[in-house]
């Protein structure tokens, strides 16, 4: 199942039903970071979690995410699929490593930018790729 096709399932997940939307979520970060390169300590940071704690969950070892966490992983979803929306699947998946000299990111990657910067971060990058793709 794609990266797209997760989404909708998160979407469509009644609210009760929270560790099935938390599985999704954590196989979605996965696909992503993978398609983006990102290390293990990275992802962990973008995930919100400990680096021990992120190979437990990419294990499938995946315990109830708190709000910031379900928040990041959108964010990260929602940034990965307007990239893909708005980019070919080779230059959406290379974007967040290249530098900006956008004024959102000062020359920074926005995977730098995302990791030093925390959920604001990822709002604001997700933000950036909307309003790229006329979604604002």
């Amino acid at each position: 199942m794609g990266l797209a096709a997760q989404l909708e399932v998160v979407r469509r997940v009644p609210s009760s039903d929270d560790g099935r939307i938390d599985d999704v979520a954590v196989k979605s970060m996965g696909r992503l970071f993978a398609a983006w390169k990102v290390s293990v300590a990275d992802a962990a940071v973008l995930a919100g979690v400990s680096e021990r704690t992120w190979s437990r969950m990419k294990a499938g070892n995946v315990s109830a995410l708190n709000q910031d966490q379900r928040m990041r992983a959108s964010g990260l979803v929602g940034v990965y699929k307007g990239l893909h929306l708005y980019f070919s699947d080779a230059l959406a998946d290379r974007w967040v490593r290249l530098a900006n000299q956008g004024a959102l990111f000062g020359g920074m990657t926005p995977l730098a930018f995302m990791i030093e910067g925390g959920l604001p971060a990822i709002l604001r990058v997700r933000a950036e790729i909307d309003a790229l793709r006329g979604g604002m």
